[in-house]
This record gives C-alpha cells, structure tokens and sequence, in this order.
C-alpha cells in the first residue's frame, strides 16, 4: 500500500514541478512580448514625432499640395490614437501610404530635395522605419515563439487554464496595395 502512495505522490509531484515550469516558461515569453512591442511602440513614437517636423519642411515649398499634408497629418493622428494591435497595423498602413505620397511629392520640387532640414528629415524617418521594420519583426518572432509554446503538447492542455491566450501578429493590412508605386500627378 505504501508502495502505490509512493507511487502516487511522485507523479503528483512530477505533475505539480510541471505545471510551475510551465506557468513560469509562459510567463518569461509573455513578458518578452510586452518588451517586444513596446520596443515598437518607441520606434512609432519616434516616427509619429518625426512626420509634423517633415510636414512643416514641405509646407513652404509645396502650397498647392494641401490634401497630401492633410492626409500625412490626419493618417498619423489616426496611428497615435489606435487602441489596439489591429487598429495599430491599419493606421501604419495608412500612414505609410501618406507619406510615399508625400515622398513622391517632393521628388518634384528640386529646391525642397536639396534643402539641408529636408534631407536630415528624411534621412532620420527612413532610419526610423528600418528600426521599426527591426522592432516588427523581432516582436513578430518573439510571438511565435510564444504561440508555439501555448500550442506544443503537452502545455496545450493547461496554458488556457493557466490564463494564456494566443497573441496576434503586428501585420499590415492591404500590403500588396502598399508594395504598389504611388502615382503623382500635377
């Protein structure tokens, strides 16, 4: 009798050291994902503080050229107030939209090119967004990591009741619509 308690307990032993591995396991990735988006977030908030600086370089040169200002501007207030990670990948769409068109825009004004405030801006946002392109896809593969780990056998069995859930990917919706050249016509 001894023997089966033994026997017994050891498993629920074996079963409760587990159970803590694993809580403690998704835990650490969960924590990994929150830093990796936040790390995002800082490079989109650089970004977000970069496009008024832009816009206001622009303005002087490109009066005629108001709806693009307009649609640079409203398409990064509408990112800086996204709520969540879907709201968030739709705004950056949006926004990197604008700011091809507002690119494709100063393509034609050589005076605004050659203008030293100009190319500084538009060199620190073209690094911004290589960071950001860093950020996204770290973020990315750190949630795969995550998901894989809430979905491999045998932790599909207890990370839901443990209070883990997936986490979505930050992707941008309509990419083959933002691989597409902006067309500008005066």
């Amino acid at each position: 009798m001894s023997t089966g308690i033994f026997i017994l307990a050891a498993v629920l032993l074996a079963a409760g050291v587990f159970l803590i591995a694993t809580y403690n396991k998704l835990v650490q990735l969960r924590q990994r994902v929150q830093n990796a988006w936040s790390q995002v977030d800082v490079q989109l908030k650089r970004r977000y503080d970069l496009i008024p600086n832009l816009v206001n370089a622009v303005k002087g040169y490109v009066q005629h050229e108001k709806d693009t200002l307009e649609r640079v501007t409203q398409a990064r207030n509408m990112a800086i107030k996204a709520g969540n990670m879907t709201e968030q990948a739709q705004a950056e769409n949006m926004l990197s939209g604008a700011l091809k068109s507002l690119f494709a825009v100063a393509e034609a004004y050589p005076e605004l090119k050659a203008n030293t405030n100009f190319i500084q801006l538009q060199s620190e946002l073209s690094d911004t967004e290589n960071k950001i392109s860093f950020a996204r896809q770290f973020y990315n593969d750190t949630v795969q990591i995550f998901n894989t780990k809430i979905e491999i056998f045998p932790n599909n069995l207890f990370a839901g009741m443990l209070g883990f859930q997936m986490v979505d990917y930050f992707t941008l919706q309509g990419e083959a619509e933002a691989r597409q050249n902006v067309k500008v016509s005066f």
